[in-house]
């Protein structure tokens, strides 16, 4: 007879040798930048938008587990609706019948985007985008797919193609025909779709790294050149989806846009189970899926699963009951106009920009010579440092996580839990503005932390 497993005493046991378990099994630089960096704490437990140590100090997250988190950590709701799918003890993943859950999250999916059809289930937002690629190619009969400068769209060999930051591509080439264009150009992409052999274009309405917004009117017009060209609209709303940015989706802030074919994925998971999610026209799907003998032509192994979809389905009750998209679009519409009112008083904020709780807060060359010789070291050694002067200090005094937003850039990008209101804006306004004064004032602790900074890049090159 099998013993119990107890999950709680392998935790009691094996739980303090994480960082050694990481190091010596898993991905080995992990640990090594968390402790670099200083980012190496234990957090016990987490909860709404808190993670609380053994010592029982909470620590905010602004960061949400790169937007999973959507709903904060441990929704009541959410967690029922596991409970609940697991006692029901369903005949899951037959691969031979038609379970109700995929068919009933696929129709609430479908109403937050009436000009959509059909939905295909996967397990993360690089498989949405992947699926969104293979039927792009394939509706269309072409082999091209744009895509924007700096763009995110996953790390799969399909989605790193039209992924657009150089370091995450190097070194897995050759990868699929795909072609940059800048990001709210029209000419540029009018040019490639002149050539003919372009599928689609796939585009972030607010791209995750650096937060730059696509131009007003940008996706519209881009829709009607695609469209006249017999090309299609891929909106990764991976990140942006589901209440981020204050609407459902984030192209809906803009009249008219109608995508062809829509990824998510993230936060439809309630942070518990890995989902993804592509939703497209019915003409894609019939195509992609055109005979019986084509039944299987693109599937999942663990796609539509029992759980993913009782998590995706109490998701968006909550988001309905609860109002999630209005909050985030209340609260960062505050968190923006608390932060921009400081860019008079610091000279070395730049820039703060986003719509919703996609906010990005970017550093620039101030004018006093002391903060400027200063800054240009830190430039000379390698962009994106003093960005990362802000964060550490901002966990490590305040206890408040945030992330720098992409390799080489001097923005701090927040994407909180939707959930977070009033309070959780003072106390981010609050500690950033310490850590900015400290900056400003010279202050020993930052600044010779960023001659560490300083030191490692040099090393590193």
């Amino acid at each position: 007879m099998t013993k119990g497993f107890d999950l709680g005493a392998l935790l009691a046991e094996r739980g303090t040798e994480r960082y050694e378990l990481h190091t010596r099994h898993l991905n080995h630089q992990l640990p090594r930048m968390l402790r670099t960096i200083g980012f190496d704490r234990v957090y016990e437990r987490a909860e709404g938008a808190y993670f609380f140590d053994a010592d029982g100090n909470d620590y905010l997250d602004m960061l949400a587990g790169f937007g999973v988190m959507g709903l904060g950590r441990h929704h009541p709701v959410v967690r029922q609706a596991l409970h609940d799918v697991l006692d029901a003890g369903l005949a899951d993943l037959t691969r031979f019948d038609c379970q109700p859950l995929p068919g009933l999250l696929a129709e609430k999916l479908l109403s937050y985007s009436p000009h959509l059809d059909r939905v295909f289930f996967g397990n993360s937002g690089t498989e949405a985008v992947e699926t969104a690629l293979k039927f792009a190619r394939f509706a269309t009969g072409r082999p091209r797919v744009l895509y924007c400068d700096h763009a995110f769209h996953g790390l799969t060999t399909g989605s790193l193609s039209v992924n657009g930051e150089g370091g995450f591509r190097d070194g897995f080439a050759p990868l699929l025909p795909d072609t940059p264009v800048p990001l709210g150009d029209l000419d540029a992409l009018a040019r490639e779709l002149r050539k003919g052999d372009v599928a689609a274009l796939i585009v972030e309405p607010i791209q995750g790294k650096g937060v730059h917004e696509a131009p007003p009117g940008y996706l519209r017009a881009a829709q009607e050149l695609l469209h006249r060209h017999k090309a299609l609209l891929i909106a990764d709303e991976v990140q942006t989806g589901l209440g981020r940015t204050g609407d459902f989706y984030a192209y809906q802030h803009e009249a008219g846009v109608e995508p062809d074919l829509v990824c998510v994925a993230k936060a439809l998971s309630g942070g518990y189970v890995p989902v993804g999610a592509t939703l497209g026209k019915d003409w894609i799907f019939k195509k992609v899926y055109s005979s019986m003998d084509r039944v299987l032509v693109h599937s999942a192994s663990f796609g539509a699963n029992a759980q993913a979809m009782a998590a995706g389905l109490a998701v968006l009750h909550v988001m309905d009951d609860e109002r999630i998209a209005e909050n985030a679009r209340t609260t960062g519409d505050l968190l923006r106009s608390r932060l921009a009112a400081l860019i008079d008083k610091y000279e070395l904020l730049a820039d703060v920009r986003g719509r919703g709780l996609m906010v990005g807060i970017e550093f620039g060359r101030p004018r006093a010579l002391r903060l400027r010789s200063r800054w240009t070291v830190l430039q000379a050694a390698r962009k994106g440092l003093f960005a990362q002067m802000v964060v550490v200090p901002l966990l490590q005094r305040h206890r408040i996580l945030t992330q720098v937003s992409g390799d080489h850039l001097e923005v701090i990008k927040l994407i909180p839990p939707l959930i977070v209101g009033e309070r959780e804006v003072d106390r981010f306004v609050d500690a950033f503005t310490e850590v900015m004064d400290d900056a400003h004032n010279g202050g020993g602790l930052m600044w010779d932390f960023g001659k560490t900074l300083v030191k490692q890049a040099v090393a590193h090159r």
